[in-house]
């Protein structure tokens, strides 16, 4: 999932990336809610609060410049947000380098993430980054809209926002 929010931030340089600490969640969650409108995510049915997650950061002057939240599974690791406040500025592709980084000392194989039909940004960033087409669920936006009416019926570029793509990964 990727959020491309056009950014009036003033463009500093960002601090070095650094793995989330507790004192960073505060921000973490009025950043999330300021971008993505919540800090929940729903995820399979699921929903999860991604300030809680692990996952890392950059700050600017104008406070997050770029932030990736992460949830560890069995095999996998699932990118959860990626933001970066200014786009094509190499701060999403770090998050991602960072995560596998992560993944790996972890010994988990694979990176997963998700998007939505309308999304052709993310799909773009990702398979340039080296992921691959892994499932659609066709209607999963339509169910997850059942559980938060607040989810817009058309999406990007005009495309009614329905399925959900997924993309992995390998980090052999």
């Amino acid at each position: 999932m990727d959020s491309h929010v056009p950014s009036t931030a003033p463009a500093t340089e960002p601090t070095a990336l650094h793995a989330l600490k507790p004192g960073d969640r505060d921000a973490v969650r009025a950043f999330l809610r300021q971008r993505w409108n919540s800090a929940t995510i729903l995820l399979d049915g699921r929903a999860i609060d991604a300030a809680a997650l692990p996952g890392f950061l950059a700050r600017d002057a104008g406070g997050i410049a770029a932030l990736i939240t992460l949830l560890d599974e069995s095999e996998h690791c699932e990118i959860v947000t990626l933001d970066a406040v200014r786009p094509y500025a190499g701060l999403g592709t770090a998050l991602i380098e960072r995560a596998a980084q992560r993944a790996r000392a972890l010994g988990l194989r694979r990176l997963l993430t998700r998007t939505t039909n309308d999304n052709l940004d993310a799909l773009r960033f990702y398979q340039r980054r080296g992921f691959r087409l892994h499932r659609l669920v066709p209607g999963a936006i339509d169910l997850e809209r059942e559980a938060d009416p607040t989810i817009a019926l058309i999406g990007r570029h005009g495309i009614p926002l329905r399925d959900e793509i997924s993309l992995i990964r390998g980090l052999d």
